[in-house]
């Protein structure tokens, strides 16, 4: 299997690539700079050397890097440019799954959301693509910093929305495969709440309220051991 990652020079992508490549699961890193790509995904699979059934990740232009996707397209863009690059891509994505993770952070103040329009960034990435298309979000409370240190685990469970509901249990699916619970929590309008959940993380991680940085979320049995 081979997913894209767009947006994956950026932590967040980074972190991913990692994770999925040490799952054994092929990405294709996409960037609007295929030259910035093709580097960074040099570099991680240089980090990825030595451990043990890792797959490849290879670096590509935005639209190649969507070609190249089996099923799974994620977006992992700055909100910024959330809207342009999914109009630039949108006749690449017929029979593909858009799994999107960007989060609406207001500009100059990650402590809080601005939300578009039509609800979060999920709804945005719907309304935009149309019907026709499945669009999944997920992973979007998950610290890069986290993705980034392969030698941990991730310490968070994955909420996954969207309306089509076998697109979505895909997705949970694949997101399980880098060692994480994933819950189906509705349909894209779910994604006002769970995007408005990074902020609040952000804002404990800043605060110090919490002894330790890169919060997660869990979703626990009562009388669970912490």
């Amino acid at each position: 299997m081979t997913i894209a990652i767009l947006g994956g020079t950026g932590p967040q992508g980074q972190g991913l690539a990692l994770r999925f490549a040490m799952a054994g699961i092929e990405v294709a890193l996409g960037s609007r700079d295929a030259a910035r790509s093709v580097e960074i995904a040099r570099d991680l699979n240089a980090k990825l050397a030595g451990r043990p059934r890792c797959a490849r990740i290879d670096g590509f232009e935005n639209d190649r890097a969507v070609v190249a996707a089996e099923q799974f397209v994620m977006l992992a863009v700055p909100y910024a440019g959330h809207d342009a690059t999914l109009r630039a891509i949108a006749p690449l994505l017929a029979g593909k799954t858009l799994v999107d993770l960007v989060v609406p952070l207001t500009p100059g103040d990650p402590k809080s959301v601005s939300m578009p329009p039509e609800g979060s960034a999920t709804e945005a990435a719907q309304a935009l693509l149309g019907e026709r298309t499945r669009v999944v979000g997920a992973l979007h409370n998950v610290s890069a910093h986290t993705l980034n240190h392969l030698d941990q685990s991730i310490n968070c469970d994955v909420l996954v929305c969207g309306n089509d509901v076998d697109a979505a249990e895909a997705v949970a699916e694949l997101v399980g495969r880098i060692g994480v619970a994933a819950y189906y929590a509705g349909p894209a309008s779910s994604a006002r709440c769970v995007e408005a959940i990074t902020p609040l993380l952000i804002r404990l991680n800043i605060s110090r309220k919490v002894p330790f940085s890169h919060a997660g979320i869990r979703i626990w049995a009562p009388g669970a051991p912490a």
